[in-house]
């Protein structure tokens, strides 16, 4: 009975100390020295971030664990999830089942959630290192009155391609028709994205309201199901990078991580064009903890913060503390950063009527059944 009674005392401390250690906030000093000013004063919170899949520094191969250096410093504990498509985030945070305090959309789904009211106002009185955000991604047409974001990466949609798979230098989004690539191309697995493709390639409007324009690209996505191997999002990273695709249809600076892990792949900006897009800071209006989000969106345009994502997400950085860091490896990547004369066709996608938006919708499951 005595060794039964010490047995459980000993698994009552044991969980007495483990809730004691989680509850505990991280007091171990930043390794960064930030230029804004942080406090402590909600320290023990949890401030719930929901951004996209390999969009934060985090720690690996030597970077900066950006999350962890919030914590440190202000003690607050930063619950991070991850989504693969705007869509996804939107149907997740619509649904009500969850609340976040920090997302990451793109600039057509912000102006969406702005429309639904589904943002709240940031108090920019708060985000002091505001100013380093450069000032042509500010007042964007998603956000003209620059209520509701802080601008977080800027990246354009490219062809990326495996030079020993593939004989030409492709230079057309035609090649993600080609019969010589069957079985060896990937495709978007979001329809804005996928469409945009279509559209480029058909000479239409990315943000058509005429639903003949949204036939004709789908019946170019179903003419294409016979050649693809499949539809990708995060997943085009190891099919790319182990040589299991030929050619893929992807964001500029994640073809750059790819690159680091295999030499053979090239990229290119079609000449019919393509999207750009501006990614950047929210705070849904079902956010709890509020005031931790404007202290983190602070955070986030810290110098040395910046910089690490910029280095490890290899995106552009609309932080000017980045571009004029001498230090900042990618600032003469032209993929990034293309001058006047490389710069492609680009255009913005918006936020669509919703009986345009339902039409595609339906055009994509279609689709994908084909």
């Amino acid at each position: 009975m005595k060794n039964t009674l010490r047995s459980i005392s000993l698994i009552l401390v044991l969980i007495m100390t483990v809730l004691s250690a989680c509850s505990c906030s991280d007091t171990s000093e930043p390794s960064f020295t930030p230029v804004g000013e942080y406090s402590r004063e909600l320290e023990g919170t949890v401030l719930n971030v929901f951004n996209w899949g390999e969009y934060i520094s985090d720690g690996s191969e030597g970077s900066l664990d950006v999350n962890r250096e919030f914590e440190k410093l202000t003690g607050i504990k930063v619950n991070y999830e991850n989504y693969d498509a705007n869509e996804s985030m939107y149907t997740k945070l619509k649904s009500g089942a969850v609340s976040y305090d920090i997302i990451i959309p793109s600039d057509y789904m912000i102006e969406r959630l702005a429309n639904e009211n589904m943002l709240r106002e940031i108090d920019f009185s708060k985000i002091t290192n505001y100013h380093l955000i450069d000032d042509k991604y500010k007042g964007l047409y998603f956000d003209p009155e620059e209520k509701y974001t802080v601008p977080y990466n800027v990246g354009m949609v490219g062809l990326i391609y495996n030079t020993e798979m593939v004989e030409e230098t492709p230079d057309s989004w035609s090649i993600m028709w080609d019969d010589k690539y069957k079985d060896n191309i990937l495709m978007f697995n979001n329809p804005r994205d996928s469409f945009a493709i279509a559209q480029m390639l058909l000479g239409i409007d990315l943000n058509t309201t005429d639903k003949a324009d949204w036939d004709a690209a789908a019946d170019k996505l179903i003419e294409q199901n016979s050649v693809i191997q499949g539809r990708v999002m995060d997943q085009i990273f190891n099919k790319m990078e182990s040589g299991n695709a030929a050619i893929g249809a992807y964001y500029a600076g994640d073809f750059l991580t790819m690159r680091d892990n295999n030499e053979a792949l090239a990229f290119v900006y079609p000449k019919e064009g393509v999207n750009i897009f501006v990614d950047s800071i929210c705070i849904p209006s079902s956010a709890q903890n509020y005031e931790a989000a404007l202290m983190y969106i602070n955070f986030l345009l810290e110098p040395e913060i910046a910089l690490a994502n910029a280095e490890y997400l290899c995106y552009a950085s609309p932080n000017t503390s980045v571009i004029e860091n001498e230090n900042y490896s990618l600032k003469d990547e032209k993929i990034l950063y293309p001058d006047e004369e490389n710069m492609p066709i680009c255009q913005y996608f918006h936020d669509l009527p919703e009986d345009i938006r339902s039409y595609y919708e339906s055009l994509w499951e279609t689709i994908v059944m084909s």
